[in-house]
């Protein structure tokens, strides 16, 4: 598999290498100790979480409060998706910058995302199906909603209608107002948690 940082510290995105034979094709979708070394942080799996959505539909932005901090590999199993993975970590160089991957169930590519980056995603078909590895079990309360259509964010959903969101999705506060508000997670403690390898010289 290939791993490649995005624009933002800490999401990564995953390409696996597919072996073809008369059957079809087999990849593997991540080995433990590849990713960990790669992400300079170990990724072990507390809790697994599927997602169906109609076309459509978007999803996040969400997040998670630190404590406890939630690691996730995401990785579209059935359709297509645009996702969208965003720094909420106040204090970082790229606070409020995005990274774009389009997934869909034939490439297998998965992004990975460290502690204190949010996630969503448009399903462009229907019946699209995500899967999460999360590094955490979901605790209630910990979850930090963020707008999706924040249009100081300017996130480059391509919409042609109105999405179908959540009645929560929906009402969540601008990053403006979540910042304000103190929702947000510090960029000091998430590094604290995840540390990039070093970049070769």
């Amino acid at each position: 598999m290939k791993i490649s940082p995005t624009q933002i510290p800490g999401a990564f995105q995953i390409t696996p290498e597919k072996l073809y034979d008369n059957r079809g094709y087999f990849y593997e979708a991540v080995r433990a100790e590849i990713l960990s070394e790669a992400v300079g942080a170990p990724f072990s799996v507390a809790q697994v979480n599927f997602s169906v959505s109609r076309k459509n539909t978007l999803r996040g932005i969400h997040g998670t409060t630190l404590p406890p901090g939630q690691a996730k590999l995401v990785s579209c199993v059935r359709g297509a998706v645009l996702d969208i993975a965003v720094d909420l970590r106040v204090g970082s160089p790229t606070f409020g910058h995005h990274a774009v991957t389009y997934q869909d169930a034939d490439s297998g590519v998965a992004v990975y995302l460290a502690e204190g980056l949010g996630h969503g995603f448009l399903a462009l078909t229907d019946d699209t199906c995500m899967n999460y590895l999360c590094s955490e079990v979901y605790v209630p309360g910990t979850m930090i909603d963020v707008d999706a259509l924040d249009p100081a964010m300017a996130l480059p959903w391509n919409l042609t209608e109105p999405p179908i969101r959540s009645a929560k999705d929906a009402a969540a506060p601008t990053l403006a107002e979540a910042e304000a508000l103190g929702l947000l997670p510090r960029y000091e403690d998430c590094i604290a948690l995840y540390s990039p390898v070093p970049e070769a010289q």
